[in-house]
């Protein structure tokens, strides 16, 4: 049996998802959850094989919420699945540790199907969505950036350490500093890049790192 969270918050789709999963005789609903601040501690309490995760949440991203279940529960697979067809998202979630990103178009027996496959431990992501992400990135790796110029060199170490998915927690103790002097050079980084995500700034690292000095 294939245990599966499910987290959206548009109660009519997840009802939907709910009924969808438990008409499988081997999937099996054991949570859901319509933000991400009442997902991870329900995640953790339930352990599933499976999170089906929203790309946006009322109180954040999705894709947020994938990586630090990743870091907490590396056992769970998570699977995103959204209406909206990103391909900075998708970038994003691959980054995050996501097995799988598909689109909310997708019938009902390809979802569960979906599901079946990330618990075995495949990589699931919309072809399409994938190649022209792909294509953007290998677009803009050899492009230089003036924002990266601003950023010191301990700044660098962490911008990359953040888009290898590390917690500030890992970054602090991969470079013997305290958390919170990690967290307040993430929140510098971010100023100087003129973004508000670390999701963002992970993008931004994966995308110009053929023009950023070591």
């Amino acid at each position: 049996m294939t245990n599966v969270f499910l987290v959206d918050d548009h109660e009519i789709v997840r009802r939907g998802l709910v009924d969808l999963v438990r008409a499988q005789t081997d999937l099996e609903v054991v949570g859901e959850a319509a933000t991400v601040r009442q997902a991870i501690g329900r995640i953790e309490a339930t352990l599933p094989d499976v999170a089906v995760l929203d790309v946006r949440l009322p109180d954040g991203s999705g894709i947020d919420l994938c990586r630090d279940i990743r870091s907490r529960m590396p056992a769970v697979a998570c699977l995103m699945l959204t209406a909206y067809d990103d391909d900075a998202a998708v970038r994003a979630a691959v980054l995050a540790g996501a097995s799988g990103y598909i689109l909310k178009d997708i019938g009902g027996s390809r979802l569960v199907d979906a599901i079946r496959s990330v618990a075995n431990g495949r990589t699931l992501m919309d072809d399409a969505v994938v190649k022209r992400a792909t294509e953007k990135i290998r677009e803009r790796a050899d492009n230089s950036d003036p924002r990266l110029g601003s950023l010191g060199l301990r700044e660098r170490q962490i911008l990359r350490l953040i888009a290898d998915g590390l917690t500030n927690r890992q970054i602090g103790e991969h470079l013997g500093i305290a958390e919170k002097t990690v967290k307040n050079y993430v929140s510098s980084l971010l100023s100087k890049l003129g973004l508000e995500r670390r999701t963002q700034a992970a993008v931004f690292q994966l995308e110009h790192r053929g023009g950023q000095p070591s």
